[in-house]
């Protein structure tokens, strides 16, 4: 069975996207052929869709944006819709986000869902990760251990289920870090990438006129 590991972030590396697919791939990559695709601009290109022909299971991972899908990834799935596919597919949806609240993917996973329904596809389930933002900066621990250990349980679960042939309800997760050490950090990471860029903390404030 071939399946597609489909990184809809427009980070082309270090995305909190890459790397729940990473996991997932680690978990299947011994029982199924699986094939990496990157959706970072708003086009597919003509050999990702030559590989997408190839396989029957689907997963889309991507950032939230405002509890959405990013704009390129949109046109991306626009254009997928209008094509003729040879074999039935499955697609299945993984959603991280900023914040610490997996359940804020909700509507995005929906959009999914929808786009699924409309294109003739079969919806098969989906995750929702809080604390996407951690993801990149967390340190390198053994699967199913550390501030990780409740998402890759949840990864390995949509493992099984893809490798099964299985749909699963959508579910929701958070990194296993407390909330408000989460906001403290984030915080903190926010007024150094201001000053990195020329900024003040007080610019945070700012809303347009």
């Amino acid at each position: 069975m071939n399946i597609a590991l489909i990184n809809g972030s427009p980070k082309i590396k270090n995305s909190a996207s890459g790397i729940l697919l990473t996991g997932l791939k680690q978990q299947i990559a011994n029982t199924a052929s699986v094939i990496d695709i990157g959706f970072h601009t708003m086009t597919v290109s003509e050999q990702n869709l030559e590989a997408l022909h190839s396989a029957a299971v689907w997963v889309f991972a991507a950032p939230l944006y405002v509890d959405g899908i990013p704009s390129h990834l949109l046109s991306c799935l626009m254009q997928l819709e209008k094509i003729t596919w040879q074999q039935p597919i499955r697609v299945y949806g993984i959603m991280n986000c900023g914040f610490y609240e997996g359940i804020q993917a909700e509507l995005a996973l929906q959009i999914l869902q929808n786009w699924c329904e409309k294109s003739g596809f079969t919806w098969s389930g989906g995750i929702g990760v809080g604390g996407g933002g951690a993801l990149s900066q967390l340190p390198d621990v053994p699967n199913g251990h550390g501030p990780k250990a409740l998402v890759d349980k949840t990864i390995q679960i949509m493992a099984d289920n893809l490798l099964q042939n299985k749909p699963q309800e959508n579910s929701y997760v958070s990194i296993s870090f407390p909330r408000f050490l989460y906001q403290m950090a984030a915080q903190t990471g926010w007024r150094r990438l201001i000053r990195a860029n020329g900024g003040k903390a007080k610019d945070l404030g700012i809303k347009p006129e």
